[in-house]
């Protein structure tokens, strides 16, 4: 199993924005294309315009798959269109981990 861990970085007091749109238009679709959701974060201490999510995979084929097949979507890309135009995003760092062989997350 890999995991997806992608941080998002807002302007200034504005990840609430995107946070709402992704709830009520982004996480369904998400869920329906990449499945494993593992968890979603906002920063209590430190810097507070970040968002974190993590994602599960059965490898970087399956990872690679699943986004494809998402990114196709219409409605995805529609989502895509909105978060654009709250042009709000600074940044979106993505790392692929693998957990060690005593994680609890395998």
């Amino acid at each position: 199993m890999l995991y997806e861990i992608r941080t998002y970085t807002f302007k200034p007091l504005r990840g609430a924005d995107w946070l709402a749109l992704y709830k009520s238009e982004g996480l369904a679709l998400q869920q329906e294309f990449l499945g494993d959701l593992i968890g979603f974060f906002e920063t209590e201490i430190g810097d507070i315009s970040q968002i974190v999510d993590i994602w599960a995979y059965k490898g970087l084929d399956d990872r690679l798959a699943r986004r494809d097949r998402m990114a196709a979507d219409s409605r995805w890309q529609e989502f895509g269109r909105k978060v654009k135009a709250l042009d709000i995003l600074v940044s979106m760092e993505s790392r692929i981990m693998r957990p060690t062989d005593f994680s609890p997350l395998k």
